[in-house]
């Protein structure tokens, strides 16, 4: 539908909506006609310029580790544990490396080590979330090299031998590099790797005595729980530095109708506009919630979900809720073919998934997922944490301890309790309440990314 006659629909069901039935008298609490219009062009808002929102809000607390600097790397040097409380559906499979990037003055240089015989990948994520390069294992190989990382504005030369990577659409970006760990015999092997990995803004490349450039300040989002309005000022100043896609005019005019919009000034709106706004904040980020768990763009296989094939570049589909949905589950997503991350929060049957309730996941023989390096399980609460357990064991998969059958087939054993001595090691411990579990493929056969390839059902088989 056209966006404009969108909008004239809109402020017609909002005036009707607020005239009184004919021979009855308006209730004093009725909303005015603006609040209703705010409200209802507000969700749409919402759900547009939710990465000005989540990304702002990830790009303060996921710099916190280097004093909120762009072009800085900070190493994990540990798996994933249940002290991880920033959601996000962390993996336990591999050691994480990341650093926020400011591309619009000057490029960014990046040196992988040379990687062998362990699964390896640097992914580059702009600020809508959406994957713009990667390299590592998959897409330049195992050797190691220098690469340029650029904004799509930028023109210039660069030093010999450095190769240039496909460009980033927004001056923002976000890099975060996944070192395979096999075991924890073999953290300081992994963590010798990440050491090898630089970051060097142009302008310092081989003047090791250069000054360190400036970069853009990375501030702190107002608190969103304190003030619902508090989330739209934050998008408002975010799109002063990350411009909208031109593409999108209509959609941004219709928006500032209603105070959203690049360096508008929600303080200035009426204060009906305002509520209408602050119930927006709030119910446009349960729907992008709920959509999700509802499986909304996925394809369901016996419970699981496969994410939408588009997943890790969501602008391109032009559909706003998923692309919502994408930061908001998993902070930044792999595209299928270098990890595909299939989710399930309902068993076979279609009941949520509980730690009420036991359940076994059961592969035939050779019906694991097929992929290069390893699959792994991994248990979730809702918060899209991993979670706490006594075993402190928050993932199983290919490269566990675990028993087969006598017939050459896997079961796993998802519950709180221990399902016995004779059946632990092939536990997932689970937590009292409703959980998510999330199967991990790296470097997935064709019939994975095409979503062929059917999972086993998730099967209660007790209380």
């Amino acid at each position: 539908m056209n966006v404009g006659v969108l909008t004239i629909l809109t402020a017609m069901v909002a005036v009707l909506s607020a005239r009184p039935a004919p021979g009855a008298r308006a209730a004093e609490n009725q909303p005015d006609w603006r609040e209703l219009n705010a409200y209802m062009i507000g969700v749409q808002a919402y759900i547009y310029t939710f990465p000005w929102s989540y990304m702002s809000e990830q790009r303060w607390f996921r710099s916190e580790d280097v004093g909120h600097r762009a072009n800085q790397l900070f190493h994990f040097r540990d798996l994933k544990d249940a002290s991880h409380v920033d959601g996000g559906s962390p993996n336990n499979d591999t050691i994480y490396s990341r650093s926020w990037l400011y591309l619009k003055d000057e490029p960014v240089i990046l040196t992988v080590p040379a990687v062998a015989d362990r699964y390896h990948s640097v992914q580059l994520t702009d600020f809508m979330d959406d994957n713009f390069a990667y390299a590592g294992a998959r897409t330049t190989g195992n050797a190691g090299g220098t690469y340029a990382i650029v904004a799509k504005t930028w023109t210039g030369t660069l030093p010999a031998g450095v190769t240039v990577l496909p460009p980033s659409s927004t001056p923002w970006a976000f890099l975060q590099v996944r070192t395979a760990v096999k075991d924890a015999s073999d953290l300081n092997a992994a963590r010798a790797i990440q050491d090898q990995y630089k970051l060097t803004p142009l302008s310092q490349w081989g003047k090791p005595d250069a000054p360190v450039p400036n970069t853009a300040e990375i501030w702190r989002p107002l608190d969103r729980n304190a003030d619902p309005l508090n989330e739209w000022r934050t998008i408002n100043r975010s799109m002063r530095e990350v411009a909208p896609d031109p593409r999108d005019a209509d959609l941004l005019q219709s928006f500032s109708r209603i105070g959203v919009g690049a360096g508008l000034d929600i303080d200035a709106l009426d204060p009906d506009t305002k509520k209408g706004l602050a119930r927006a904040a709030v119910d446009g980020r349960r729907i992008i919630v709920d959509a999700f768990a509802a499986g909304d763009g996925q394809t369901i296989v016996n419970g699981w979900n496969y994410p939408p094939p588009a997943t890790g570049r969501m602008t391109q589909t032009r559909d706003w809720l998923l692309r919502a949905i994408q930061p908001a589950v998993g902070f930044n997503t792999n595209d299928p073919i270098e990890a595909t991350y299939l989710n399930a929060s309902v068993d076979g049957d279609g009941r949520p998934l509980t730690g009420k309730t036991r359940y076994v996941i059961h592969f035939d023989k050779d019906g694991e997922p097929k992929v290069k390096p390893f699959w792994s399980l991994t248990m979730y609460n809702k918060a899209y944490n991993l979670v706490d357990n006594p075993i402190d064991r928050y993932s199983v998969g290919d490269r566990s301890a675990m028993k087969r059958d006598p017939d050459g087939c896997l079961t796993i054993y998802v519950q709180k309790d221990s399902p016995g001595p004779d059946k632990e090691t092939n536990w997932l411990p689970a937590p009292d309440g409703h959980f998510i579990l999330f199967l991990r493929a790296y470097l997935p056969a064709a019939d994975i990314v095409n979503q062929s390839w059917r999972p086993p059902k998730i099967t209660a088989v007790g209380g």
